[in-house]
């Protein structure tokens, strides 16, 4: 199987899953599965969160699914638990699928590290 092929397939498995566990069903789509990632990072699942705080959310989760490029790295919890990164190498410039497939690739991997998918 090729890579794209598999990458298809574990991304199409874990919309389903997180879409029947998060959304009734309704597709999620990649920011809203990042932002999942950024509350599930930050532990406090069952709070509501502000604006700015959603897009501090996006942040943490962007930080730690590109960790493993080399991307970033973590380097401390602040007083209220928010986890923060420091910038270890600038991302490359990419087009627009481009950065689609690094996420999406991304998330699968960290899915496949905490076994929700295989």
């Amino acid at each position: 199987m090729s890579r794209d092929t598999q990458l298809k397939e574990r991304w199409e498995q874990l919309v389903n899953i997180l879409s029947n566990q998060f959304s009734q069903g309704e597709d999620l789509d990649l920011d809203a599965i990042i932002y999942l990632i950024g509350v599930q990072e930050l532990g406090k699942v069952h709070n509501e969160y502000k604006k700015d705080e959603k897009l501090n959310l996006m942040h943490i989760a962007i930080c730690r699914l590109l960790e493993p490029y080399g991307f970033y790295e973590f380097e401390f919890f602040d007083e209220e638990g928010w986890p923060h990164y420091k910038v270890k190498e600038e991302l490359p410039p990419l087009k627009a699928g481009e950065q689609s497939v690094l996420m999406k690739e991304a998330i699968v991997n960290y899915f496949l590290e905490r076994e929700v998918i295989e």
